[in-house]
Protein backbone atom coordinates (compact mmCIF):
# COMPACT_ATOMS: atom_id res chain seq x y z
CA UNK A 1 0.00 0.00 0.00
CA UNK A 2 1.58 3.79 -0.93
CA UNK A 3 0.96 5.71 1.82
CA UNK A 4 -0.02 9.48 1.20
CA UNK A 5 2.03 11.90 3.15
CA UNK A 6 0.03 15.02 4.85
CA UNK A 7 1.70 18.87 4.82
CA UNK A 8 2.64 17.80 8.29
CA UNK A 9 4.22 14.85 7.54
CA UNK A 10 6.10 16.37 4.89
CA UNK A 11 7.52 18.70 7.18
CA UNK A 12 8.63 16.40 9.59
CA UNK A 13 10.09 14.52 6.46
CA UNK A 14 12.02 17.80 5.08
CA UNK A 15 13.42 18.37 8.88
CA UNK A 16 14.50 14.47 8.51
CA UNK A 17 16.16 15.38 5.29
CA UNK A 18 17.82 18.53 6.02
CA UNK A 19 19.95 16.44 8.59
CA UNK A 20 20.85 13.47 6.27
CA UNK A 21 21.82 16.99 4.17
CA UNK A 22 23.83 17.77 6.92
CA UNK A 23 25.56 14.75 7.63
CA UNK A 24 26.50 14.41 3.84
CA UNK A 25 28.33 17.77 4.10
CA UNK A 26 30.29 16.25 7.13
CA UNK A 27 30.86 13.60 4.64
CA UNK A 28 32.43 15.30 1.73
CA UNK A 29 34.68 17.48 4.25
CA UNK A 30 35.95 14.85 5.94
CA UNK A 31 36.81 12.42 2.57
CA UNK A 32 40.70 11.93 2.43
CA UNK A 33 43.01 9.67 1.71
CA UNK A 34 44.48 7.89 5.04
CA UNK A 35 40.61 8.41 6.72
CA UNK A 36 38.73 4.95 7.59
CA UNK A 37 35.18 4.33 7.26
CA UNK A 38 34.84 3.63 10.40
CA UNK A 39 35.60 7.63 11.21
CA UNK A 40 33.32 8.30 8.66
CA UNK A 41 30.60 6.53 10.68
CA UNK A 42 31.40 7.85 13.71
CA UNK A 43 31.47 11.37 12.34
CA UNK A 44 27.85 10.89 10.93
CA UNK A 45 26.29 9.01 13.66
CA UNK A 46 27.61 11.64 16.67
CA UNK A 47 26.31 14.72 14.34
CA UNK A 48 23.14 12.51 13.91
CA UNK A 49 22.87 11.84 17.72
CA UNK A 50 23.45 15.47 18.58
CA UNK A 51 20.51 16.37 16.32
CA UNK A 52 17.92 14.99 18.33
CA UNK A 53 18.07 11.95 15.61
CA UNK A 54 18.00 8.32 15.60
CA UNK A 55 20.40 6.93 12.49
CA UNK A 56 17.73 4.68 10.13
CA UNK A 57 20.33 2.22 9.55
CA UNK A 58 22.15 1.26 13.06
CA UNK A 59 20.82 -2.00 13.88
CA UNK A 60 18.20 -2.24 10.62
CA UNK A 61 17.61 -6.04 9.84
CA UNK A 62 20.67 -6.34 11.91
CA UNK A 63 22.91 -4.02 10.07
CA UNK A 64 25.70 -2.98 12.05
CA UNK A 65 26.76 0.71 11.79
CA UNK A 66 24.77 3.76 11.18
CA UNK A 67 25.98 4.13 7.55
CA UNK A 68 26.89 2.38 4.45
CA UNK A 69 30.31 3.04 3.08
CA UNK A 70 30.76 1.30 -0.48
CA UNK A 71 34.36 1.41 -1.94
CA UNK A 72 35.37 0.85 -5.64
CA UNK A 73 33.72 -2.26 -6.73
CA UNK A 74 31.47 -2.55 -3.24
CA UNK A 75 27.70 -1.30 -4.93
CA UNK A 76 25.94 -0.81 -1.32
CA UNK A 77 25.53 -1.96 2.06
CA UNK A 78 29.20 -1.90 2.99
CA UNK A 79 29.86 -2.26 6.73
CA UNK A 80 32.44 0.30 7.81
CA UNK A 81 35.52 -0.59 9.05
CA UNK A 82 39.10 0.34 9.70
CA UNK A 83 40.55 0.56 6.17
CA UNK A 84 42.27 3.65 5.53
CA UNK A 85 40.60 5.38 1.77
CA UNK A 86 43.29 5.73 -0.52
CA UNK A 87 44.11 8.62 -2.97
CA UNK A 88 41.88 7.60 -6.38
CA UNK A 89 39.70 4.83 -4.36
CA UNK A 90 35.42 6.20 -5.31
CA UNK A 91 33.07 5.39 -2.33
CA UNK A 92 29.20 5.50 -1.95
CA UNK A 93 27.96 6.42 1.41
CA UNK A 94 24.21 6.05 1.60
CA UNK A 95 22.92 7.61 5.28
CA UNK A 96 19.75 7.49 6.67
CA UNK A 97 17.57 9.52 9.54
CA UNK A 98 14.97 9.30 11.73
CA UNK A 99 13.43 12.58 12.98
CA UNK A 100 10.68 12.47 14.83
CA UNK A 101 8.77 8.96 14.03
CA UNK A 102 10.24 9.42 10.07
CA UNK A 103 13.09 9.03 7.73
CA UNK A 104 15.12 10.75 5.54
CA UNK A 105 17.48 8.82 2.51
CA UNK A 106 20.47 9.76 0.69
CA UNK A 107 23.40 8.27 -0.93
CA UNK A 108 26.38 9.94 -2.58
CA UNK A 109 29.25 8.15 -4.45
CA UNK A 110 32.93 10.74 -3.57
CA UNK A 111 36.09 11.09 -5.27
CA UNK A 112 38.94 10.36 -3.01
CA UNK A 113 41.75 12.57 -3.82
CA UNK A 114 42.77 12.48 -7.57
CA UNK A 115 40.45 9.81 -9.47
CA UNK A 116 40.32 8.53 -12.79
CA UNK A 117 38.57 9.88 -15.59
CA UNK A 118 36.29 7.37 -15.71
CA UNK A 119 35.58 6.91 -12.53
CA UNK A 120 34.91 10.65 -12.32
CA UNK A 121 32.68 10.64 -15.34
CA UNK A 122 31.07 7.40 -13.71
CA UNK A 123 30.18 9.38 -10.47
CA UNK A 124 28.80 12.40 -12.64
CA UNK A 125 26.25 9.74 -14.59
CA UNK A 126 24.80 8.51 -11.37
CA UNK A 127 23.75 11.77 -10.25
CA UNK A 128 22.58 13.07 -13.85
CA UNK A 129 20.20 9.65 -14.28
CA UNK A 130 19.02 10.52 -10.86
CA UNK A 131 17.82 13.98 -12.05
CA UNK A 132 16.79 12.63 -15.56
CA UNK A 133 14.25 10.65 -13.44
CA UNK A 134 13.36 13.68 -11.39
CA UNK A 135 11.73 15.62 -14.36
CA UNK A 136 8.81 12.74 -14.36
CA UNK A 137 8.23 12.55 -10.39
CA UNK A 138 5.03 14.39 -11.10
CA UNK A 139 1.00 14.37 -11.11
CA UNK A 140 0.02 12.64 -14.51
CA UNK A 141 3.67 9.96 -14.98
CA UNK A 142 3.67 6.87 -13.95
CA UNK A 143 6.16 5.31 -11.84
CA UNK A 144 8.48 3.70 -14.51
CA UNK A 145 8.55 6.93 -16.42
CA UNK A 146 11.03 7.25 -13.98
CA UNK A 147 12.59 3.95 -13.87
CA UNK A 148 12.63 4.64 -17.88
CA UNK A 149 14.24 7.61 -18.26
CA UNK A 150 17.07 6.73 -15.26
CA UNK A 151 17.90 3.53 -17.10
CA UNK A 152 18.05 4.82 -20.62
CA UNK A 153 20.00 7.86 -19.48
CA UNK A 154 22.72 4.94 -18.07
CA UNK A 155 23.10 3.29 -20.95
CA UNK A 156 23.38 6.19 -23.23
CA UNK A 157 26.06 6.98 -21.49
CA UNK A 158 27.73 3.50 -22.20
CA UNK A 159 27.08 2.04 -18.15
CA UNK A 160 25.03 -0.64 -16.76
CA UNK A 161 21.80 -0.18 -14.55
CA UNK A 162 21.69 -2.64 -11.47
CA UNK A 163 18.95 -4.57 -11.90
CA UNK A 164 19.15 -6.52 -8.48
CA UNK A 165 18.15 -3.82 -5.87
CA UNK A 166 15.72 -0.60 -6.13
CA UNK A 167 14.60 2.50 -5.09
CA UNK A 168 11.12 3.06 -2.80
CA UNK A 169 8.65 4.34 -0.81
CA UNK A 170 9.65 6.57 2.18
CA UNK A 171 8.26 7.54 5.42
CA UNK A 172 7.48 6.11 8.90
CA UNK A 173 9.22 3.12 7.47
CA UNK A 174 12.33 2.96 5.94
CA UNK A 175 11.24 0.73 3.22
CA UNK A 176 7.56 0.99 1.50
CA UNK A 177 5.72 0.73 -1.32
CA UNK A 178 5.96 0.96 -4.29
CA UNK A 179 9.74 -0.14 -5.31
CA UNK A 180 11.48 1.83 -7.85
CA UNK A 181 13.30 -0.07 -10.15
CA UNK A 182 16.36 1.95 -12.65
CA UNK A 183 14.80 0.41 -16.10
CA UNK A 184 11.54 -0.83 -17.01
CA UNK A 185 9.20 0.60 -20.47
CA UNK A 186 7.77 3.60 -19.81
CA UNK A 187 3.92 4.58 -18.77
CA UNK A 188 4.09 1.17 -16.83
CA UNK A 189 3.38 1.23 -12.93
CA UNK A 190 1.00 3.13 -10.66
CA UNK A 191 0.12 6.69 -11.20
CA UNK A 192 2.12 9.26 -9.34
CA UNK A 193 -0.07 11.34 -6.96
CA UNK A 194 0.70 14.22 -4.65
CA UNK A 195 1.81 13.12 -1.35
CA UNK A 196 4.17 10.14 -2.43
CA UNK A 197 7.42 10.49 -0.95
CA UNK A 198 9.88 8.48 -2.71
CA UNK A 199 13.99 7.19 -2.23
CA UNK A 200 14.72 7.20 -6.14
CA UNK A 201 18.48 5.67 -6.15
CA UNK A 202 20.54 5.10 -9.68
CA UNK A 203 23.03 2.14 -8.74
CA UNK A 204 25.41 2.05 -11.85
CA UNK A 205 28.19 0.09 -13.32
CA UNK A 206 30.77 0.70 -15.64
CA UNK A 207 30.91 -3.04 -16.29
CA UNK A 208 28.08 -6.03 -16.03
CA UNK A 209 25.03 -5.34 -14.09
CA UNK A 210 25.46 -8.20 -12.18
CA UNK A 211 26.07 -8.25 -8.73
CA UNK A 212 27.35 -10.70 -6.01
CA UNK A 213 26.41 -10.26 -1.74
CA UNK A 214 29.36 -11.07 -0.02
CA UNK A 215 30.03 -13.76 2.95
CA UNK A 216 29.09 -10.45 5.44
CA UNK A 217 25.36 -10.94 4.14
CA UNK A 218 25.59 -7.67 3.54
CA UNK A 219 28.09 -5.74 0.87
CA UNK A 220 27.10 -6.20 -2.27
CA UNK A 221 30.12 -6.09 -5.10
CA UNK A 222 29.90 -6.09 -9.33
CA UNK A 223 30.49 -9.32 -10.48
CA UNK A 224 33.44 -8.19 -12.56
CA UNK A 225 35.09 -6.44 -9.97
CA UNK A 226 33.96 -3.28 -12.16
CA UNK A 227 33.57 -0.08 -10.23
CA UNK A 228 30.23 1.49 -9.56
CA UNK A 229 28.35 4.32 -8.13
CA UNK A 230 25.38 5.15 -6.21
CA UNK A 231 23.37 8.29 -6.12
CA UNK A 232 19.76 8.87 -3.86
CA UNK A 233 17.57 11.53 -2.62
CA UNK A 234 14.70 11.28 -1.02
CA UNK A 235 11.89 13.42 -3.22
CA UNK A 236 7.98 14.13 -2.41
CA UNK A 237 5.31 14.51 -5.08
CA UNK A 238 3.58 17.89 -5.62
CA UNK A 239 0.92 19.25 -7.91
CA UNK A 240 3.65 20.92 -9.65
CA UNK A 241 7.51 20.28 -9.35
CA UNK A 242 8.93 17.44 -7.05
CA UNK A 243 10.43 18.96 -3.71
CA UNK A 244 13.79 17.58 -2.86
CA UNK A 245 13.79 16.66 0.68
CA UNK A 246 17.30 15.95 1.35
CA UNK A 247 19.34 18.69 0.20
CA UNK A 248 20.14 21.44 2.85
CA UNK A 249 17.95 24.81 2.89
Amino acid sequence: MIIIKSRTELEIMRTAGRLVAGAHALVAENIKAGITTMELNRIVEEYIYRHNAIPSFKGYNGFPASICTSINEQVIHGIPGPIPLKNGDIISVDIGVMYNGYHGDAARTYPVGDVQPGAQRLIEVSQEAFFAGLEYARPGYRLLDISHAIGTYVEKNGYSVVKAFVGHGIGQNMHEDPQIPNYGPPGKGVRLRPGMTLAIEPMINEGTDQVVILDDGWTVVTQDGSLSAHFEHTIAITDDEPIILTEEA
